[in-house]
């Protein structure tokens, strides 16, 4: 069959997917391009990100290395980059009428990218319409239940209905929950485990909290190499903000490993012990007589100022004069090592992001093309790439899509 009359079946309707489909039509006019969708609707996932804005990719301008955003996938996402990088993002877009504009960090991540209408509606729009006008066919409740290579090269689909279909090349770009319509091939597979979520904790002082944020915070997994830095927001079940999804991001499979059990420590001022004495010594010299409830650090509120120090074990009518090293130790202690039992996750907003998928041993790094099966192609969260929050697993998903496209 002449490549200029193939049929490309893509698998799944995400934001890799239907920019993949996108791509390849305008690549091959002639080609039958088609999209499977399980789920009632394409792009169901980008109209509820960014809080329904939509953070379609960031700047990277304070970014220093990508191992930095992206904990899982660093390889594959340098060499897409090489083919479809943010700046390319974003002209892309622009391009199609769709204006970007930075959105102020406000204690989050920097370079955050969202449409100018703050619509995620209108990324879904722009996408849907694209891939009417070019003549890609878009199948919704139709979930593939596998994929199996044909003696001629091509491939056969079986959906969950028991119905069938052949074609030429193959995407796959569902998420990690998915991932089952390959068992029936030899691709390496990374086991995905949840990543970006909130921190359940059984502390009850930090819960009457909630809704406070400390800028400048540290946090750390007791016994382990992963730590965080960032914002830290206080909620009604334990944790959660910049560092804390950070933190959870990094140490997925960690996390998953030991069943979201451990103790989480906190260093509220993101200072070493020795800078934290000099800092606690300086105050009780310049203010004896007073309560030491009166006198907080920059950057801790009143209120959890007054947790601090419950956490520490003083009295709330002690005076710096009074404080003496054991107060002074373990107020050190409560400020650089606050220890607390985390009891399990919680899911972030509408966050659904797993670390896991398809190995980057199992694809070419310049097409994503499998190794084993010529044909068969991945992008976007299918692959065992993930990121933290602020427009980069976003942008993952046009980087692969556009890169896919462009091989097939």
């Amino acid at each position: 069959m002449s490549t200029t009359h193939q049929s490309i079946a893509i698998i799944g309707a995400g934001a890799a997917g239907c920019f993949c489909a996108i791509e390849a039509k305008r690549r091959q006019p002639a080609a039958e391009v088609t999209v499977y969708e399980a789920g009632p609707k394409a792009l169901a996932k980008v109209a509820v990100t960014g809080g329904g804005r939509c953070n379609l990719s960031n700047t990277f301008e304070q970014v220093d290395k990508l191992s930095d955003v992206y904990p899982r996938g660093e390889r594959l996402i340098r060499e897409a980059f090489r083919t479809f990088s943010p700046e390319d993002t974003h002209r892309w877009w622009e391009a199609e009428g769709v204006r970007l504009a930075e959105d102020p960090p406000r204690g989050g991540t920097p370079g955050r990218l969202f449409p100018a209408s703050q619509d995620a509606m209108q990324i879904v729009r722009t996408l849907e319409n694209l891939m009417r006008r070019l003549g890609v066919t878009v199948r919704c409740h139709a979930k593939v239940s596998a994929v199996k290579p044909l003696p001629d090269g091509r491939f056969e689909l079986t959906f969950a209905d028991g119905s069938s279909t052949n074609a030429d090349k193959v995407v796959v770009t569902t998420g990690g929950g998915a991932l089952s319509l390959l068992d029936g091939l030899d691709i390496n597979i990374v086991p995905p485990v949840p990543s970006l979520f909130t921190f359940k904790l059984s502390d009850s002082g930090i819960r009457d909290l909630s809704g406070t944020a400390i800028e400048n915070v540290t946090l750390s997994l007791a016994g382990t190499k992963f730590r965080s830095h960032g914002t830290l927001l206080l909620t009604d079940w334990g944790v959660s903000g910049p560092a804390t999804l950070r933190l959870s991001s990094f140490a997925a499979r960690h996390l998953a490993e030991t069943n979201y059990q451990g103790n989480l420590l906190v260093n509220w001022l993101s200072a070493t012990e020795a800078e934290v004495r000099s800092l606690l010594e300086t105050a009780a010299r310049s203010n004896p007589a007073k309560l030491v409830a009166s006198v907080h650090p920059d950057g801790l509120t009143a209120r959890t100022w007054v947790h601090i120090l419950s956490r520490a074990a003083l009295r709330d009518d002690i005076r710096w004069a009074e404080l003496g090293s054991k107060g002074l130790n373990r107020l050190v202690s409560a400020l650089t090592a606050d220890s607390y039992e985390l009891t399990g996750r919680a899911k972030f907003k509408e966050e659904f992001v797993t670390a896991g998928g398809v190995s980057a041993s199992a694809v070419q790094n310049s097409t994503l093309e499998s190794r084993k099966y010529p044909g068969l192609f991945f992008a976007g969260e299918v692959l065992d790439i993930d990121a933290l929050t602020g427009g980069f697993n976003l942008q993952a998903a046009w980087s692969t899509g556009y890169l896919v496209a462009r091989n097939l």
